[in-house]
């Protein structure tokens, strides 16, 4: 009897598993995960609120449209469209037409959105060509339907992170539109249409988690969601992400991989060495809040990288060489000096001392102590070439300045920064809005307390801008940076007795209030990176829209310098008054 079980299992199991195989492949891929995203995100965007928001036919003669974008991190999101009279039948044919395409492509869903249309407009090209060319780069946050029935329709998301919206000539580039169709397996087009459907979404998102988040509706936020509140927490949790992708970046001969434009996962050729010694510091500070041997070492390599270029003169003078212009920034010289002394105070050596104070003088033969002012830009040679290049300069040498008195206690180094610092008030440099001006001014105000002009003009430095900083529209990081200099100036003054009459503390809270809250938009959360080319290479750090989207190292140096200070000074911040951040 074994014998015979024996038998039969030898000839029906190779059998049986073939039908099995016949039969998975006449049904499709398992979509059992798609599904269940899918239903969770049903509860949420068709709940009774959202129904009596959308309105009988918000897309016009379409009825009902409902995107579905649905990506597994690895390439950017398929996104499937229904229509349909009701929003439910809208909802059905675009998981029905989603579904049937993931059983063909095995795809396993990490991200599924949702977005469904609750406005529109018809727009005629012309119109529309002018609206696009009068909008900052990439900032026009409208879908498009390239006929009345959404037969042709793309999300903002998809028109934008594919460079189909044509800023600098206003409309919609053809070329690229069907550059994108045809990957995306849709019709191309011969022409573009002569009226368009405009439209914007309510959004949802559902991760790996399985957790749905809403995302805004409308606003500089358009299509991201909006976190509860931003702690210290949460700004840790940005600086660790985003810290992570900057060491993931650092090459084996210690340079880092410039930056990314991810829209098409290109690489941005070229190097600034300036940049790189920023990007040192912001990894230092990071190591400061929760110490790591592997970013220890990746640390080490990036500081090796800088050391090699840094070159001396016949005296002794060291300076930071950028190679492919064959010059010496001054600023290049600052933010070495910066970073090799940040990195000395936190792993408790003096391994750099050395270098420091040779690019210390480096500094000090392009300073006028006669007047305070610098000279900029030297060849390569050490012969001088530019006398003034950018006020960023100016504020990095004098931060330099500072950290060397703090790391020597050289009485030479913090009478040159007076002395610069001197010039910065008699010049109104305030009128800048230069951070380096204001952690200058904090970093001189830590070794002489008593001086109380400087406490003046670095609150002026920040008070004077609250208003342009405030009603900015991009996320310009700087500014988070020379506010919580100016915090920090503000709460040192205040311990030593001193006071700020007529200084706006309520209007500086606000404001860093708003750049915490406008510089989300510069994050890659899911539902920005997943219409990238590459999503999960540019997952979770900081990025610079209006420039195509741009990853670049000084992009995420000045988020975490920014994000640094206010998760260092989070419950001072609180104590002081500032609001809860939404």
């Amino acid at each position: 009897m074994n014998l015979g079980l024996r038998r039969v299992r030898t000839v029906l199991l190779p059998a049986l598993l073939f039908l099995l195989a016949v039969l998975l492949a006449a049904c499709g891929r398992d979509t059992s995960l798609f599904q269940e995203k899918a239903a969770l995100l049903r509860e949420e965007a068709l709940a009774d609120w959202v129904r009596e928001e959308l309105g009988r036919a918000p897309a016009g003669e379409a009825g009902h449209a409902v995107f579905l974008s649905v990506c597994d991190g690895t390439k950017r999101a398929d996104v499937y469209t229904g229509t349909g009279e009701t929003l439910d039948a809208a909802w059905e044919k675009a998981v029905e037409t989603a579904d049937k395409a993931l059983r063909k492509s095995g795809m396993e869903p990490r991200w599924v959105k949702a977005d469904l249309v609750y406005l529109s407009s018809v727009l005629p090209a012309a119109e529309l060509g002018e609206r696009v060319k009068g909008s900052r780069d990439v900032f026009y946050r409208y879908g498009a339907a390239l006929d009345r029935g959404f037969e042709t329709a793309l999300l903002e998301a998809e028109l934008n992170s594919a460079k189909i919206y044509e800023y600098d000539h206003g409309g919609v580039d053809l070329k690229a539109l069907n550059r994108y169709l045809e990957q995306a397996g849709r019709k191309t087009l011969e022409t573009l249409p002569e009226e368009y459907v405009m439209f914007q979404c309510a959004g949802w998102i559902c991760g790996e988690s399985k957790h749905v988040v809403r995302l805004s509706a409308s606003g500089l936020n358009y299509g991201r969601r909006q976190p509860n509140r931003i702690d210290a927490n949460y700004a840790k949790t940005l600086i660790l992400e985003s810290s992570a992708f900057l060491a993931d970046q650092v090459k084996e001969d210690g340079a880092f991989v410039y930056g990314i434009y991810p829209r098409f996962d290109k690489e941005i050729q070229g190097y600034n060495i300036l940049r790189h010694a920023g990007a040192v510091w912001a990894l230092i500070c990071r190591y400061r809040m929760a110490p790591d041997a592997s970013l220890a070492a990746k640390i080490d390599q990036a500081v090796g990288y800088l050391l090699t270029q840094i070159c001396y003169d016949g005296e002794g003078r060291a300076y930071l060489y950028e190679a492919k212009s064959d010059e010496v920034k001054l600023g290049g010289c600052g933010i070495a000096v910066v970073a090799l002394t940040e990195y000395m105070d936190v792993f408790q050596n003096k391994a750099y001392q050395e270098v420091c104070e040779a690019l210390g003088e480096g500094i000090l033969s392009m300073l006028d102590l006669s007047k305070g002012t610098y000279y900029h830009v030297l060849n390569g040679d050490f012969s001088r070439k530019e006398e003034f290049r950018t006020v960023y300069y100016d504020g990095e040498a004098t931060f330099a300045l500072c950290r060397l008195y703090g790391l020597t206690g050289e009485r030479k180094w913090l009478d040159a920064a007076e002395r610069a610092v001197q010039h910065f008030i008699a010049a109104d440099y305030s009128q800048y809005r230069d951070h380096w001006v204001s952690y200058s001014l904090n970093e001189m105000t830590k070794y002489l307390p008593e001086r109380a002009e400087y406490y003046a003009f670095g609150l002026e430095n920040a008070q004077r801008n609250l208003e342009a900083i405030a009603s900015r529209e991009t996320t310009g990081p700087t500014d988070l940076e020379l506010l919580m200099a100016a915090f920090e100036l503000y709460v040192r003054m205040t311990e030593n007795g001193g006071q700020a009459d007529g200084f706006d503390l309520a209007g500086l809270l606000q404001t860093i209030s708003a750049r915490v809250e406008r510089q989300q938009d510069g994050w890659f959360y899911p539902e920005y990176a997943m219409y990238m080319e590459n999503p999960q290479r540019i997952l979770n750090t900081f990025m610079v829209r209006n420039d195509g989207f741009r990853v670049r190292i000084d992009d995420v140096q000045h988020n975490i310098g920014g994000f640094y200070l206010y998760y260092k000074n989070y419950e001072t911040l609180v104590a002081y008054g500032l609001q809860g951040v939404a």
